[in-house]
């Protein structure tokens, strides 16, 4: 107990450890749920819904088809779609044919599209149609040789497919015409229905996931998980979230994307080894279709992020109460800090319990959370999961662990950390050493084991040579009533060297001037903590998930500034 203090914070029959895990695949745990319950929900969307059977059908139908293409195992497979059934379709036929999935943010610019696709290899990409002439105008310059399409419509139910193809197709650029060599999915999976399987073993130990870490530094880079770690994450969520949440029975709403780790090795994983529903939900920030979605598929368990959260809270229709949140047992929230103030409400409004969360592309989903039901911390990202190791280590030096209550580097093991960055050996030695994950964040551990993230150690801001973290003056200036969302870094400064930058947004109607927010950071803050600059903005940039992007409003202002 005494190197792992966190374990006193478990709840009830949640294990230390989940060793040794079943050498499996999430594709045998789809097969065997469809072998249990073959007409069950597997996927919701819109109406419509996929069952364990038609998944596994249908994915079978689609690996034949890959390997009829000439897929080998080992061969990567773009991904370019927002959550639908096609994306879990396309990601779990490219497993079956032994190929390496690589989902892909379909909002990429086309310098980090070209990257992407050159980044993985990838000869082969599955596109939902807006996305297909993005794709076709770059082939030339990537290795990709053919190009399958999928129109969103081909999974709605009848009604809402025909009112899509008069009102919405060719608006919103869903009508498309294919390039000699180019294939349409469902003509693919219906021509090998019934076919014999791709005839490829995959193992526990073979690759399985290409996702794109966030780029903090220059171009992202592709991590690579293997199929076990996969399962290992999922195992380990649905450990910690079983006190809450009934195996078939409860619905996840998938609001994080499958090109980001908590939606593919997070939601998907969880939901294929809790046997979830889960309630595909492509645009979050469509916040009028996401309510929708909440009122037809009433999930008990939301994945989600602080922002949306808090959006959801400033709409008029859960303002009125009506939209009943009450099936929503268990919400959680990552990718950034997570508010005292947004977790009383978000809790009031539900009646269930909002979970914070921490992981990072890199750890494949070893995470970090509060107990779900038990002591919550504000401030603090919870404890390490089981199996997941967590150390506070001398930020300078990378070695060494720091006492109970100061600042270092936060270091992760667990059994399923990327096996590295693909093709990348010397970026891999930098972030993985001696079987530990030097994630770049800085944070402190209380005598509980509990973890307060503090920023990362490259978004520190040095006024003057002081050090200031972003985070500490965010959570301060966001008390005041009348903030929104707001975010600080530094900036080039001819006198400080660097200087503290807020940008802020305001509740509609609510007014705040610069000299009020630095009086009431002055209040709780250090002189040279308060920001220097206070800009006030309609909205700020995020990223796919709602993380706002610090980087981008630093872009900005250098851009301004000539």
């Amino acid at each position: 107990m005494n190197d792992k203090p966190w374990l006193a914070s478990y709840d009830a029959g949640v294990p230390p450890s989940l060793q040794p895990y079943p050498r499996t695949t999430l594709v045998e745990l789809l097969r065997s749920g469809a072998a249990e319950r073959p007409e069950h929900p597997a996927l919701l969307f819109k109406g419509a819904r996929v069952t364990y059977r038609e998944l596994d059908r249908q994915t079978d139908a689609l690996a034949a088809a890959l390997a009829g293409l000439g897929v080998k195992k080992g061969d990567r497979i773009a991904l370019l779609m927002p959550n639908s059934p096609q994306a879990v379709i396309g990601q779990i036929g490219a497993w079956k044919a032994g190929a390496v999935a690589s989902p892909i943010n379909p909002l990429y610019t086309d310098h980090e599209l070209e990257h992407a696709f050159r980044e993985t290899g990838a000869e082969i990409a599955i596109a939902l149609t807006p996305f297909y002439d993005k794709v076709k105008a770059l082939q030339g310059r990537t290795p990709l040789r053919q190009v399958i399409a999928t129109n969103v419509k081909e999974y709605l139910p009848s009604v809402l497919r025909v009112l899509f193809t008069l009102l919405k197709e060719k608006k919103e650029g869903h009508r498309i015409t294919l390039a000699p060599g180019d294939l349409w999915l469902p003509a693919l999976i219906a021509q090998h229905a019934g076919a014999p399987a791709a005839g490829v073993t995959v193992a526990p130990e073979d690759p399985a996931l290409l996702l794109f870490s966030g780029g903090t530094t220059g171009l992202p880079k592709a991590v690579l998980s293997r199929h076990h770690s996969l399962v290992m994450a999922g195992m380990q969520l649905r450990a910690w979230f079983a006190p809450l949440l009934t195996e078939w029975d409860d619905t996840i709403a998938m609001t994080f994307p499958v090109f980001h780790v908590a939606g593919n090795a997070g939601v998907l994983a969880t939901g294929i080894i809790g046997r979830h529903p889960l309630s595909l939900i492509p645009n979050p920030r469509d916040l009028k279709d996401l309510i929708a979605t909440i009122r037809r598929d009433r999930p008990a368990f939301f994945p989600s992020v602080p922002t949306l959260l808090n959006a959801l809270l400033g709409h008029p229709l859960v303002q009125q109460r009506k939209v009943d949140f009450t099936p929503v047992k268990l919400t959680l929230a990552g990718s950034s800090p997570l508010l005292a103030e947004t977790k009383r409400r978000f809790e009031e409004l539900t009646g269930g319990r909002v979970v914070n969360v921490y992981s990072l592309t890199e750890a494949t989903m070893a995470c970090l959370a509060t107990p779900a039901l038990g002591v919550y911390k504000p401030g603090t990202i919870g404890v390490p999961l089981p199996d997941v190791d967590v150390r506070i280590v001398n930020a300078e030096t990378g070695q060494g662990d720091m006492p109970i209550g100061e600042l270092g580097e936060i270091v992760m093991r667990a059994p399923q950390l990327m096996e590295g960055y693909w093709n990348r050996p010397d970026a891999t030695v930098e972030m993985l050493r001696d079987g530990w994950l030097y994630t770049g964040d800085l944070g402190v551990m209380d005598a509980d084991g509990y973890v307060s993230l503090v920023d990362r150690k490259k978004d520190v801001i040095k006024p003057s040579g002081f050090q200031v973290w972003p985070t500490e003056v965010e959570e301060t200036i966001a008390t005041l009533p009348a903030v929104a969302e707001v975010s600080v870094a530094g900036v080039p400064d001819e006198y400080q060297s660097e200087a503290v930058k807020a940008w802020v947004v305001l509740r509609p109607g609510a007014a705040l001037t610069a000299d009020e927010i630095r009086a009431h950071c002055r209040a709780t803050l250090a002189a040279y903590k308060i920001p220097k600059h206070v800009v006030f903005r309609g909205s700020l940039p995020k990223s796919s998930v709602g993380k706002v992007l610090r980087r981008e409003l630093v872009r900005e202002d250098a851009a301004a500034a000539g």
